[in-house]
């Protein structure tokens, strides 16, 4: 049986890893509606799959504690969009908009690396360090893919 202190540092790890997934989704998402080279959209889209398959795991760990996946709360998501909007309001390159990729990708692994950092010598499940440390990588692996459209 996990123990309380364990359940809260889950908890608390697996709620951060799903805003992280769901707000790389969603600006993706907001990205891919200015993109028009079509590699680069075909990145995207695989982009958006993988953040969708990582919310749904992580959703679903959430699930099984018998708490509720929670988002970014609506202020929060609002200023992302507006802020998107007004930095390809002057600039919609391919190269601008995977800049835009890269420096959220980065913000996403900053955030996870330190809440690794935090929770690694905690109770905290290796299933879910694992996969915050795969979500790692894979962002890593997102900015270098990003670079080849700069």
């Amino acid at each position: 049986m996990n123990s309380v202190k364990e359940k809260t540092s889950d908890k608390t790890m697996l709620d951060a890893m799903y805003k992280n997934v769901k707000m790389g989704a969603d600006s993706i998402i907001d990205i891919l509606d200015k993109a028009k080279d079509k590699p680069f959209r075909e990145e995207l889209t695989a982009q958006i799959d993988r953040y969708e398959e990582y919310a749904s795991k992580i959703g679903k760990m959430i699930c099984d504690e018998g708490n509720t996946p929670k988002e970014e709360n609506l202020m929060a998501k609002m200023s992302a969009k507006v802020g998107m909007a007004m930095n390809t309001m002057t600039d919609s390159s391919t190269s601008h908009l995977a800049q835009m990729v890269i420096e959220g990708a980065t913000m996403g692994t900053t955030e996870l690396t330190r809440l690794i950092r935090e929770h690694e010598n905690t109770n905290c499940s290796e299933s879910t360090l694992k996969l915050a440390r795969d979500i790692v990588k894979y962002e890593e692996a997102t900015i270098e893919t990003m670079k080849k459209f700069l």
